[in-house]
């Protein structure tokens, strides 16, 4: 695997961490949060580790079903997608 594609997952987890906590203080602080389709796009890009870590760090949309559900989803797809890759190259 090349190295710019472990750069490109390292950031992208970091990313996921940070939107979570953003979100959370945002929430906290009562003011403008991030929309809930930005955290899923951020995920969906690769970010789903960091996003999940985030999630339960700062105990964030951990009662959303969607997330609770969604964000892990999207972590064994992004694992199978990245099997495949391996195995096929």
């Amino acid at each position: 695997m090349e190295y710019y594609v472990l750069y490109y997952i390292v950031i992208i987890n970091i990313i996921g961490f940070w939107s979570m906590w953003e979100d959370k203080k945002r929430a906290i602080n009562r003011k403008y949060r991030l929309p809930e389709k930005t955290l899923f796009t951020i995920a969906l890009m690769g970010g789903s580790i960091g996003s999940i870590v985030g999630m339960y760090s700062f105990r964030h949309k951990t009662k959303h079903l969607s997330f609770k559900i969604g964000m892990p989803m999207l972590l064994v797809l992004q694992i199978l997608i990245l099997l495949y890759k391996i195995l096929t190259t």
